[in-house]
């Protein structure tokens, strides 16, 4: 049957109501709540799990999480696109539900943990090195050496591949199919959208709360365990949800997708074997963070060089101004990202070994704190919208480049308060959490002047034939940000090889500088944008 026959007319959609939204709604949400619950479950604790458990430097840590972090925002470029050309929105987010679920539970597999004996330490008993030479007991070392369980390891970057791709054929379909549950003039749509983004800083702000702390108080297995639970239960609500759906998720031609191309195999088995063949790719990527940082870097650049040419030779002069805005707007949101996306680097770090995390003789694990920004957010976004249109009334309403600017220059503030904690600790040398919480509702409320607007921005200052295409740049600006943002962490990486010397004074000192160089930055391109923003208002002409 076609599914287009089996899509409902307006009258229909309204008499399928549950709370005056369509019951499909409610399935993306819970699907996307957990599936938001199992990646952010995940996210805070990772680069804890690399440094304390495996061992690995800041450095090293971070260069996974920015390989991670990076391809978990390019990949759903392409999901998109397979999903509009052949899968359709209902089988790619299922298969990419099934591999996200195997990726959380291979996360669970720790291994053993890695041991490190110190320079200058005698050996009391043989050991065997990870390149299999051995080390006879009575030995002085002469260096550190550390020893990992690199088949556990291996396993891990097996998980976060499947991760990776899985991410890329969930995320930007379930996203696009709540918009399909609502006509284009249907007066719930906003709002409807407005339930679903609450369902994903739901399933972010559980996340980090509860897989953090079992994974930092009775085994990271536990924690990423958790998650791995979290996203089988959102594959099983999406199954069970189908019927709701009205068939708007299917593909458009299933005949093309049915159609054998190699032997036995049809073009969507083909999708799916390239998918899993990629695996190894990624498997190897994750592990070169400069290939992955390069690749973004060249797209970015092509595709950005590319829509402006494409506005030169076949917009109009006002659609070629409105290009060039839009094309600013995204480089400014790199910056915005590279600050606020510190909070799963160098803030957790920074948390986990200068902050004071105690309060009232409870101790907050230092990941948990990923949940301020889920919790301000629940708190915050209805009354910022509503303060838009308060303003929009009074004709006092910022224009998007002010609110760019206005979002930039708090990202700056937010380590601006950390910088001023650090001038105040106590007797032990930390500083009071109080201050982290500050900074989080900093970056909260800048997130909340610049990424709702801005992907407003790219639905109107896009040519309507690019559309697509320049929402992907969008998202391939957050991706470099999120590589560029580990990158910056490790301008405050810290010689941990042994936790119980931690210099906590030193390391405050060195976190703060990081911290001071991120303010001045935040505060001076936040400031650029004000001083540019009327040329850019000028050269939008009118949209708003």
């Amino acid at each position: 049957m076609d599914p287009a026959q089996d899509s409902p007319d307006k009258e229909q959609i309204f008499n399928d109501d549950f709370l005056g939204h369509p019951k499909g709604l409610y399935v993306c949400f819970a699907t996307e709540m957990w599936e938001r619950f199992s990646f952010y479950g995940m996210k805070y604790l990772l680069l804890l799990y690399l440094t304390k458990y495996h061992l690995f430097s800041d450095g090293a840590g971070l260069e996974v999480l920015g390989s991670y972090a990076g391809l978990v925002y390019s990949l759903p470029v392409i999901g998109g696109l397979l999903a509009d050309r052949y899968l359709g929105m209902r089988k790619a987010v299922i298969f990419g539900g099934i591999l996200l679920c195997l990726g959380h539970f291979l996360m669970a597999v720790e291994g053993h943990q890695a041991v490190q004996y110190n320079a200058g330490s005698q050996l009391i008993a043989d050991i065997t090195l990870n390149d299999g030479s051995v080390i006879l007991a009575g030995t002085v070392l002469s260096e550190t050496v550390q020893i990992r369980d690199l088949a556990a390891l291996n396993i891990f970057y097996l998980a976060m591949a499947l991760i990776v791709v899985g991410v890329g054929f969930l995320k930007p379909n379930i996203s696009t199919l709540v918009g399909q549950l609502y006509d284009k003039d249907d007066p719930r749509r906003e709002s409807g959208f407005t339930i679903f983004y609450m369902g994903i800083n739901i399933g972010a702000f559980a996340a980090t709360i509860i897989c953090v702390y079992l994974g930092e108080t009775f085994g990271w297995g536990y924690g990423f365990g958790a998650a791995g639970v979290g996203m089988l239960i959102g594959l099983f609500t999406f199954l069970k949800g189908q019927k709701y759906l009205r068939g708007l998720a299917e593909p458009d031609d299933p005949k093309l997708l049915s159609e054998k191309v190699i032997w036995v195999f049809s073009r969507e088995h083909l999708i799916y074997l390239a998918a899993l063949l990629s695996l190894s790719m990624f498997w190897l990527i994750i592990q070169h963070e400069p290939v992955v940082f390069a690749a973004q870097q060249v797209l970015l650049l092509v595709s950005g060089v590319g829509l402006i040419a494409y506005a030169v030779l076949k917009g109009t002069k006002e659609e070629m101004h409105q290009t060039i805005v839009l094309m600013i707007l995204i480089a400014s949101t790199i910056v915005f990202w590279a600050l606020f996306e510190q909070a799963a680097g160098s803030m957790t770090l920074f948390a986990d070994r200068v902050v004071d995390r105690n309060l009232g003789g409870i101790e907050i694990a230092a990941g948990q704190f990923g949940s301020l920004n889920a919790g301000f957010i629940m708190l915050l976004a209805l009354p910022f919208a509503a303060l838009w249109v308060w303003l929009d009334k009074h004709k006092l309403n910022p224009n998007i480049p002010v609110k760019f600017g206005l979002g930039i220059i708090q990202a700056g503030l937010g380590f601006g308060a950390l910088v001023i904690g650090a001038r105040y600790p106590n007797e032990a040398g930390q500083i009071s959490l109080w201050w982290l919480v500050l900074a989080y509702l900093l970056h909260t409320t800048g997130e909340l002047c610049l990424s709702p607007v801005g992907l407003s921005a790219v639905t109107k200052l896009a040519i309507h034939r690019v559309v697509g295409v320049s929402m992907g740049v969008w998202f391939l600006a957050t991706a470099l940000s999120e590589t560029l943002a580990m990158r910056l962490g490790q301008l405050a990486a810290i010689d941990i090889s042994d936790p119980q010397n931690l210099d906590i004074a030193q390391a405050a000192s060195t976190y703060t500088q990081l911290f001071e160089f991120l303010m001045w930055t935040g505060i001076g391109f936040g400031a650029f944008m004000l001083i540019i923003s009327p040329i850019l208002k000028k050269y939008m002409h009118g949209v708003r």
